[in-house]
């Protein structure tokens, strides 16, 4: 039988500089953490400005309650798994990574929970709902989002309140105009604007038990009853004062039906 050293030697040549090569990565690219320790922590928020509900003051301090915050602590020593743990356990993350550098550097990368809408029910609950249709707890989060009130019970407000208000949220002009909605006993929708001493009236949400025909229907349902009120506001408020009436009810398609205030 023939043997063929050449290519022995090619294969084995290869075996060897491939396993270089992992060696040489893995030494050049993980830092050495038995002689290192932590001189800097960067902590960064996705959205920080804009959501509000984390800074790197608060991330600070719950890790330094746990015993984890790794400033001047050996790399050896910064365990970066149970640090992403322990952020991820608060309700306001929604990822968070940690990663040690060759430069004794230690990186907090955190993304937080949306909030599309503050739920302040009649039997006094307080909380958000968050763009995943999620409860989030109360806070001192001071954002500018639409404050929903009144008889609203965490299943309507997770599959229809978060909607409406998602839906209202996408337009400029009703994200601007629309500070609160109120639902009444009979679930019927009212809407308290910015400008104007007045209510809108929508009527009740197009229910249903598909989820997936759920947010197309309010949707639809909003975009319908928003346009028509655009209108009125462009050619009826406009021309009659903004203040002059005290409700607009826009529930049916063929009349908007307004009452005066007592003194117009």
């Amino acid at each position: 039988m023939h043997i063929n050293w050449k290519k022995i030697t090619i294969i084995t040549l290869d075996l060897i500089i491939g396993t270089y090569l992992v060696f040489a990565f893995t030494k050049f690219n993980k830092p050495d953490e038995a002689n290192l320790v932590c001189t800097k922590v960067n902590i960064n928020i996705q959205d920080e400005m804009t959501n509000g509900f984390l800074n790197a003051k608060e991330i600070k301090k719950r890790l330094e309650i746990n015993k984890l915050y790794p400033l001047a602590k050996p790399l050896n020593d910064v365990n970066a798994r149970k640090i992403e743990e322990s952020l991820k356990t608060s309700p306001f993350v929604k990822t968070a990574e940690c990663y040690k550098t060759q430069e004794g550097l230690v990186d907090i990368y955190l993304t937080q929970r949306m909030p599309i809408v503050r739920i302040k029910s009649i039997n006094n609950e307080d909380y958000y709902i968050d763009d995943h249709y999620q409860i989030m707890p109360n806070t001192n989060y001071t954002s500018d989002i639409i404050i929903a009130t009144g008889y609203i019970n965490k299943w309507f407000a997770k599959k229809y309140i978060s909607l409406l208000s998602k839906a209202l949220m996408t337009s400029e002009l009703w994200r601007n105009q629309i500070e609160q909605i109120n639902v009444l006993p009979d679930r019927g929708i009212e809407l308290v604007p910015r400008v104007g001493n007045h209510i809108v009236y929508l009527g009740c949400l197009p229910e249903t038990n598909h989820i997936d025909k759920r947010e197309e229907n309010i949707n639809e349902f909003v975009k319908k009853k928003m346009d028509r009120l655009e209108k009125f506001y462009k050619y009826g408020l406009s021309q009659a004062g903004w203040n002059k009436y005290s409700y607009i009810n826009i529930e049916f398609d063929n009349q908007i039906i307004c009452t005066k205030h007592h003194n117009s």
